[in-house]
């Protein structure tokens, strides 16, 4: 019983930090890239932490007789991975999308033709 609540807050938690890690990535305004990145590493390291201590209570048997489970293969660990590939992609294509903004910028005017 113990355990099965431990499971649910542990899942609960290793959410919450990776939508903390997508927030910090992407929804921090006036900061530029490079500081959203360094902050998003650090993010990322600690979702990394909470999901894998996650991932080990959902490998935790609950019978004496039951296999184990590979540690990449829990719930918690396998959505750090989606999650935070997923972000990668993002926060590169935004990056590259912001950087060809600005090499755009002296082309584009606001005066009509």
């Amino acid at each position: 019983m113990i355990l099965e609540l431990g499971k649910a807050l542990s899942f609960l938690l290793s959410i919450v930090s990776i939508y903390w890690l997508a927030v910090s990535a992407f929804f921090v305004p006036g900061s530029r890239w490079e500081e959203r990145l360094a902050l998003a590493l650090l993010k990322l390291a600690i979702a990394g932490c909470v999901c894998f201590c996650s991932g080990l209570l959902f490998c935790w048997p609950l019978r004496r007789g039951r296999k184990r489970t590979r540690l990449t293969a829990t719930l918690p660990v396998q959505l750090f991975f989606w999650a935070a590939s997923g972000i990668a992609v993002l926060f590169v294509g935004t990056w590259y999308l912001t950087d060809l903004a600005q090499q755009a910028y002296p082309y584009v005017t606001d005066e009509p033709s």
